[in-house]
This record gives structure tokens, sequence and C-alpha cells, in this order.
């Protein structure tokens, strides 16, 4: 029986979209946007932040030392202020907040870099969650099976009572290589929610 559903944060709670904070910023020349997305985005230092080798203030240096000049002040913005505001995703919120009202444990488990403890709390999304586990704490990433066990341990939770909701199926097929369901979120919280009703879980 589910009893806990866990939820990936970008793309399943809130927009992560580079190309849409590009355009938020200004960034709207094409050969910029590419030397952007290549540069932060898509970085090393990007996947270093997840794993926690990196903070944004140590990552910038090393950024900037490959994008031009002219575009220092823009990528500094993207790097420490996209995250704000955050849009949610649609249908989301309504969701988790039935489930949990249905009794079910809410968690949340993403890659992400130390900034998430500072922008998380201010979605209003946040204070319907019972707990949260993030990969710059542990300095290990999704989908590495190591992640959901120590989520598992931390909460005292049972793996096969835990559904893990990502937009990425690889980080779906690592939670289901450890016992757990899995859900891969598609953009749509109706669709969510009818895989969740296939499951066994049924939101109030």
């Amino acid at each position: 029986m589910i009893r806990n559903i866990v939820f990936d944060m970008g793309n399943v709670l809130l927009r992560f979209d580079p190309e849409f904070f590009m355009t938020r910023e200004g960034v709207l020349d094409e050969g910029d946007r590419k030397i952007i997305r290549q540069e932060l985005f898509q970085s090393v230092e990007w996947a270093l932040m997840d794993m926690g080798l990196l903070t944004e203030d140590t990552a910038e240096p090393r950024v900037l030392q490959r994008i031009p000049e002219r575009l220092h002040e823009k990528t500094v913005q993207l790097l420490h202020n996209w995250a704000f505001p955050r849009e949610p995703i649609s249908g989301m919120e309504s969701l988790v907040e039935r489930l949990k009202k249905a009794g079910y444990g809410i968690y949340l488990l993403s890659n992400a870099s130390v900034a998430q403890h500072v922008y998380w709390p201010k979605q209003p999304i946040s204070r319907l969650f019972d707990g949260k586990l993030i990969s710059c704490d542990l300095h290990i990433v999704k989908p590495s099976r190591e992640i959901y066990r120590h989520f598992t341990d931390q909460f005292h939770l049972l793996p096969g009572e835990c559904v893990f909701i990502d937009d990425a199926p690889v980080n779906v097929a690592g939670a289901i290589a450890c016992g757990w369901q899995g859900i891969v979120f598609r953009g749509s919280a109706a669709e969510a929610e009818r895989e969740l009703r296939d499951l066994g879980v049924f939101p109030a």
C-alpha cells in the first residue's frame, strides 16, 4: 500500500525553464542565449552545484571565465536569481494539498544546489511537505540508488510504501530499482492524478 508521495521539484512542482529565465532577463539574441545555455545551465559547474561541491558564489568565477564580458551581468543575475520568482506547475499545489488531506506523507526529493534552502521556503506549496532531501546536502544526485536508500532511511519509510513522481524517466527508474513505485510526470497534474489512482492512491 502506498502511504507516501515523493515529488521531484523542477518541472513537477515548480517551472524550471532556462529559455524562459533568459527571456525574462532580457537575453534575446540567439547567439547570446546559446552561450549562456551551454556555459551556465548545461555546465559542469551547474552539476557540481547540485552535488554540493560548488555554491553559486564559488561557481561564478569559473562560469564567467568562459563568457564574454558583455554578458557577465546577465549571467550573474541568472546564476543567483533565476529562482525568483518561480512559477508553479498548474494544478500541482491543489493535488498535493488533496493528497495531504487524504493522509498521505508528502515529501520532496530533488537534485538542487544549496540555494534551494533559500527559495523553497518562499514557495506556498512548501508548507504542505513533511520533509525534503536535496542532493547538495548528501553530495549524491539522482538517479544514484544511494540517494533513494538514504531518503527512506532518513524519514523511516518503507520503499514499497513510496511512489516517486519525477519528470526524468531515469530518475523514476532509479526509484523503482530501489523498490519504490514510480510515475513519470509529463506536465499534467490531471494525468499524474490518474496514474496515482491506478496505483491505489486516492486524493481527497
